[in-house]
């Protein structure tokens, strides 16, 4: 349960002053919805009023507050709404015009009657050989001078926000912050000379200049390391916890492995052969495995999860692999049918699109031990699923599925045959991870990496090209449509909007439709899973040649006969996901094609993006290229790859914090892996603080 004092920090930000549920919508989709998430909306700019010039040295674009006598009013003609209210004001340099968009005449006369003296402050601007501030931020009387705040923060806006409400509702939030007792390490803290937790909230809410908001200022650097302890801890908190139960020594007499490799129309790579040999020699330790298998694009991570199954199938055991969709599922289980009839196991399919009497079976074969390894979905998690002995889970793109979701299918394996053991977990991802990346996603976990491709893959060109040459590249696809070639066609991706992808690839799918009749069909996120599976099927069967698509493209869907690649405006996707697109062309014995159609002029990352796509397949350079580019503000989003996102933590700054973060959570469970101490009892605030609850009911579980 979270901790009381932490009660006023998850109320919903309707509880501050002046934030009502219209408001509190306003707020919460600027920032979230709890109290908490206005600690974490730190400012990204200030509003400086020290600066007082006279009228005739007040520089365009700058902020300035300045005395003035108010001389003449303005007010537009009647019914002329739309021309501004303008009040002529000087001082003993020159002019300055205050102009005000639909005003409310009594009020200005009011604020600046003629005659009087006022400070007024906002953004200096030219206009007609006029220096005019356009609604002031401020107009006070001398008298009121000293109530002028000197220094502003400015935050993050969403349209209907205005940035005086989210300055006194971020203000509120942090006057209400919590005294909490120190979780960081006294002799760290005290070597990076950091304030308490409390301290640092309120200094990085409290900018005095712009270096305060650079990512490396001591209160921001403090609130980073919380953040990044938060993360490390957690993980090893879970991480723990799946290894509390004993593990089990898992090691097969290679015969079944043997046949696999010899029906196979190829060699393992030398990159294959090591991470299963990584993968064998953690399964023969008393100790439950937990190992990422991180493998380019068509780089063979199947045939090597699936012969680290056998490993366990021959002593006996049973294996699962899990992946997130039906297709998937079902394209795994015709690929690896006949390399199991090879090697002489039997395989079953577990989805959810199985009759009622098909699952009934495979319930009983799994229970009775009649299936060596089951490939399935979500579908594994439901309670009738009983195995007689799970030795060994494999779970694929497991980016996909939650931490509980993979530890409920690893607790499958407790009770089996085995007497208790959890069951060896292998996590596989066809996203290559830069190392940081790795550590925030995972924690210290093993890596293996497959960093080659099989030999005899075909070629694969990418070019980029002008979206003013649409005519040519659809005039180009109808070609090769008509020599046997099949396209996928990507829409644009509009970041925060997912109706503006559907209407873009609604739109682009009428016009493909109309030059090609009965030949294109249609994929995106909002269509119903059959509807959306079937168009699939229609595209791998060849019944249509051309498959429009939101960003909804199944990783590991193979079509072999999809050689062209077109994504409409590249310039929006990230790297990674612009890798992970062109991976689906290729992947048979006919050379690829993938055309980036961008909307010039690019900038700098974007033009940068396009060249590293043309110069490298590597998927590893390109990971690390990606984070190079964009950072980590965004770290493998939903959007754009997939981990978790930081609301302070910036890895390009604060990577070393990452390290000391991860080292210190690693001493703070080796010392106290309960969190029982005084310091314990404060990472439990900390862990709930960040929200990782879970970890903190692991802990409890355990």
């Amino acid at each position: 349960m979270r901790p009381e004092n932490l009660f006023g920090s998850f109320a919903a930000v309707t509880v501050l002053g002046g934030i009502g549920p219209r408001i509190g919508k306003l707020v919460a989709k600027a920032a979230g919805p709890h109290v908490a998430d206005l600690y974490w909306h730190l400012p990204s700019g200030i509003i400086d009023r020290r600066f007082t010039p006279k009228i005739a040295a007040a520089p365009e674009g700058q902020i300035a507050t300045i005395a003035v006598t108010v001389e003449k009013h303005y007010p537009p003609p009647r019914y002329r709404r739309q021309i501004p209210y303008k009040v002529r004001c000087r001082d003993d340099t020159g002019v300055l015009m205050l102009v005000f968009f639909h005003a409310h005449q009594d009020y200005i006369e009011k604020t600046l009657p003629v005659g009087a003296t006022r400070l007024v402050s906002g953004k200096v601007e030219r206009y007609d050989d006029e220096i005019q501030i356009t609604h002031p931020d401020y107009i006070a009387s001398p008298e009121e001078a000293a109530s002028l705040v000197a220094v502003e923060p400015v935050y993050r806006l969403t349209a209907g926000l205005s940035a005086k409400v989210m300055r006194k509702a971020v203000g509120q939030a942090v006057a209400r912050a919590p005294d909490l007792a120190e979780w960081i390490d006294p002799a760290y803290r005290a070597h990076h000379g950091w304030s308490s937790w409390r301290d640092a909230l309120h200094a990085a809410h409290r900018p005095e200049q712009a270096e305060d908001l650079d990512a490396g200022s001591p209160p921001r650097m403090r609130l980073a390391f919380d953040e990044l302890l938060a993360n490390q801890l957690a993980l090893a908190l879970v991480r723990l916890g799946a290894r509390r139960r004993p593990g089990r020594v898992i090691a097969g007499d290679g015969r079944r492995r043997n046949r696999l490799i010899a029906a196979l129309p190829y060699r393992l790579t030398q990159a294959q052969q090591a991470a299963l040999a990584e993968i064998c020699a953690d399964m023969a330790k008393a100790v439950p495995m937990i190992r990422l298998l991180q493998g380019d694009v068509g780089s063979g991570k199947t045939v090597v999860a699936l012969a680290a199954m056998l490993n366990a199938v021959e002593t006996g055991a049973q294996a699962a692999l899990m992946v997130p969709t039906d297709l998937l599922a079902r394209q795994h289980y015709k690929n690896l049918t006949p390399l199991a009839e090879a090697a002489g196991v039997t395989l079953a399919l577990l989805s959810g699109r199985e009759s009622k009497r098909t699952r009934e079976t495979t319930f009983a074969a799994l229970a009775a031990g009649a299936v060596d390894i089951v490939i399935g979905t979500h579908a594994l998690f439901q309670d009738e699923v009983q195995f007689r002995d799970l030795a060994f889970v494999v779970i694929d793109e497991q980016h996909r599925f939650g931490v509980h979701q993979r530890l409920a299918l690893s607790a499958k394996g407790v009770g089996g045959a085995d007497g208790g053991a959890r069951p060896d977990l292998l996590l596989m991802t066809a996203t290559p991870i830069p190392r940081t990346l790795t550590l925030t996603a995972y924690g210290d976990i093993d890596v293996s990496r497959i960093a080659e491709l099989p030999p005899g893959r075909a070629a694969l060109e990418t070019r980029a090209v002008p979206l003013e040459r649409l005519d040519e590249v659809t005039t180009a696809v109808g070609r090769a449509t008509k020599a046997g070639a099949r396209v996928y066609w990507v829409c644009p991706l509009v970041e925060e909007a997912e109706d503006l992808d559907l209407a873009a690839a609604v739109e682009r799918h009428a016009a493909l439709e109309a030059s090609f009749p009965g030949r294109v069909a249609l994929v995106h996120g909002q269509m119903k899973t059959e509807r959306r599976e079937a168009a699939m099927a229609a595209f791998m069967a060849g019944a249509v040649d051309i498959l429009v698509a939101t960003t909804v493209i199944e990783v590991g869907v193979d079509v072999p006969e999809a050689t062209i690649m077109v994504i409409e405006h590249a310039e929006r996707f990230g790297l990674a996901q612009l890798h992970q697109l062109r991976g689906r062309v290729g992947r048979g014995a006919k050379p690829g094609t993938c055309l980036l159609l961008y909307a010039p002029p690019l900038t700098e990352t974007a033009r940068a993006r396009i060249d590293i796509m043309r110069q490298t397949r590597d998927g590893f350079r390109i990971a690390e290229e990606d984070l190079r580019l964009r950072g980590s503000g965004e770290l493998l989003g939903t959007r754009q790859s997939g981990s978790p996102e930081f609301r302070i933590a910036d890895l390009d700054v604060h990577g070393e914090l990452l390290q000391a973060a991860r080292d210190d959570s690693r001493l703070i469970i080796a010392r106290d892996p309960g969190l029982a101490s005084a310091r314990g009892e404060a990472l439990r605030v900390l862990l709930y603080l960040f929200e990782r609850d879970a970890a903190v009911r692991n802990l409890r579980s355990g």
